[in-house]
């Protein structure tokens, strides 16, 4: 069942952990991926934590794959993404798919409620999570078809 939007809004951030990172070049490196991608206006790393909290310009599309690519093409993979969408009474739902904007997004592990503000989501399909975690997960998540479906939750 696919739930109407019922509010959208840009996403504003996103938080991404990077993993099998040895050193500060491997930091740097990814840093290096994740400037040439046009709609991210600022990214800053934490070595410490292989963490790149990233911000997206203004009324610009953002496309997430784009940044697990980024990471893949600097040589390493993404271990956790979070980003902020800003959304206006929009009411989701465990395991049903909700559009916002032109993305699809299937609610996994969520209690039913309505969100509105700020809201920090989490991908958890297999590239953008841990194998491990990916595993656990695996039979509750939504295959993407045609049409790509970002699994998540907050």
């Amino acid at each position: 069942m696919l739930l109407p939007i019922l509010g959208i809004g840009q996403i504003k951030s996103a938080s991404l952990q990077a993993s099998g990172l040895t050193c500060s070049m491997c930091s740097n490196s990814i840093y290096k991926s994740l400037k040439t991608i046009s709609f991210i206006e600022e990214v800053d790393s934490d070595v410490e934590t292989s963490t790149f909290n990233i911000k997206f310009k203004t009324n610009q599309e953002v496309d997430l794959d784009a940044l697990q690519k980024a990471v893949e093409k600097a040589g390493f993979s993404v271990a956790s993404l979070k980003f902020v969408m800003n959304v206006n009474n929009l009411k989701v739902q465990n395991q049903q798919k909700t559009e916002i904007g032109d993305k699809t997004f299937y609610f996994v592990n969520i209690k039913d409620k309505v969100l509105d503000g700020d809201v920090e989501f989490r991908i958890v399909d297999k590239d953008f999570i841990s194998p491990k975690e990916f595993k656990k997960l695996k039979s509750r998540l939504e295959p993407s078809g045609d049409k790509r479906i970002y699994n998540v939750t907050f």
